[in-house]
């Protein structure tokens, strides 16, 4: 489920940041134009979600990672029993 969220959370964060540089090279807001505005609520609830996000994302900088091959161990493990 954690991993879910997480790929949710980053796309979203891509998706706010590629907003931001078009703000920013073209001052075109496209999550505003495809809402009506920067003040629709649409709009404002993407942002809020967006925000979200990033705060999420920043537990991936913090978390324990992982390897392959530490996961194939512990579903050998879970099979076995």
């Amino acid at each position: 489920m954690m991993m879910i969220m997480d790929r949710i959370a980053l796309f979203l964060l891509i998706v706010g940041g590629i907003n931001w540089g078009s703000v920013g090279l073209f001052n075109f807001d496209i999550v505003g134009w495809i809402f009506g505005g920067t003040d629709a609520i649409g709009a404002r609830i993407v942002y809020v979600i967006v925000a979200l996000c990033a705060l999420w994302c920043i537990s991936l900088l913090f978390r324990e990672r992982i390897s392959e091959e530490e996961i194939e161990k512990a579903v050998k493990e879970a099979e076995a029993k």
